[in-house]
């Protein structure tokens, strides 16, 4: 496999759409590799600090950038690449590809999904986004227990490479692959997606229990049991469980449930100590995936007919203004049922 794609790593010229600290991250990996690297931002301010002090002072502080990698406020310019990643928010995605339409439309760039998340108002996964908006381009998904932090500063990490076709995914993971990411590849797109989504969700709930200091093994159960939404969601969509199993399922889930640099978890742990969601939101220049989430995991769940009570929840705290406590007592007094369901 070296041998045969060793030509493409070399010659790539990788774009980055999104220069939040997850898409700073990847470019960042990117460069370790000598690969050709340019980052798209919307803020002038995000474009300068890259450019001139080789850091993203506004998402990404503290982080020395490679200085190989270039920034730009042009989409054009940035989607002149071999491989496009796209790193804006889930919510944005759509707007985003109809800016990019006319630069993908012909499936000759690879477009590689890294974002996680639903689309709200139709409850879609971001393959089908791609799918609707530009049909055909050659769609890939690249997601797992990451965080930027860590990723830019070069230390080891594993991810999932997803597509429907596995040898555009095994090209992909030889070109995207560092040092130091080490990249998985499959062709459930359907699955890595469920869990990069889900997890944020779950993970809200884990940090409430944090917050709540209602003990590790409240977690433990809550991680468990939200692994079991995970699979039942995945079942009814044609996803393998298989796949739950690996970097973007447990790995991803397993990560985000358990550290306060993950900002579902810290806004579950906020909302566990007291403070209100709009409180919490407003202190933050960054999306927090899970909130939009959970409104489309709501969907997602009636339109499969399935059973998502902690991922209910979560919505209900955070939409409906149901108290904390009161979620807490509706999850223990559940009916009690085999492990199985």
């Amino acid at each position: 496999m070296a041998t045969r794609w060793r030509n493409i790593k070399m010659t790539a010229k990788i774009g980055v759409i999104g220069a939040g600290a997850w898409g700073t991250a990847l470019a960042q990996s990117c460069a370790s590799t000598n690969v050709q690297t340019i980052i798209w931002a919307r803020e002038p301010e995000v474009v300068e600090s890259i450019n001139t002090k080789h850091e993203n002072s506004v998402f990404l502080p503290a982080v020395d950038l490679n200085p190989s990698i270039k920034a730009t406020e042009s989409l054009t310019e940035a989607s002149d690449c071999d491989i496009l990643l796209i790193v804006t928010p889930a919510q944005h995605l759509r707007t985003i590809l109809g800016s990019l339409k006319p630069d993908i439309a012909d499936g000759n760039i690879p477009v590689v999904i890294c974002s996680k998340g639903i689309e709200i108002n139709t409850g879609k996964l971001l393959s089908e986004v791609v799918k609707e908006e530009t049909p055909y381009a050659d769609c890939a998904i690249l997601t797992g227990p990451t965080f930027a932090a860590e990723i830019a500063r070069g230390l080891p990490s594993a991810a999932t490479i997803a597509a429907s076709d596995l040898d555009k995914a095994k090209k992909l993971q030889y070109v995207l692959s560092s040092k130091t990411l080490r990249l998985y590849t499959s062709h459930d797109m359907i699955g890595a997606q469920i869990g990069g989504a889900v997890k944020n969700v779950i993970a809200i709930a884990c940090g409430a229990i944090d917050g709540m200091h209602l003990g590790d093994s409240a977690r433990a159960a809550l991680i468990t049991r939200g692994l079991a939404e995970m699979a039942r969601l995945a079942n009814a969509m044609g996803a393998k469980k298989e796949t739950l199993m690996g970097m973007c399922g447990i790995g991803d889930l397993m990560l985000t449930c358990s550290s306060m640099q993950s900002r579902n978890f810290s806004l579950g742990s906020m909302l566990g100590q007291g403070k209100s969601l709009k409180e919490i939101l407003s202190s933050r220049n960054s999306v927090t995936e899970g909130v939009h989430t959970a409104k489309a995991l709501r969907l997602m769940a009636k339109n499969n007919a399935i059973d998502m009570p902690i991922s209910e929840i979560v919505y209900k705290c955070l939409c409906e203004n149901m108290p904390i406590n009161e979620a807490v007592e509706t999850l223990l007094d559940r009916p009690l049922k085999t492990e199985e369901h």
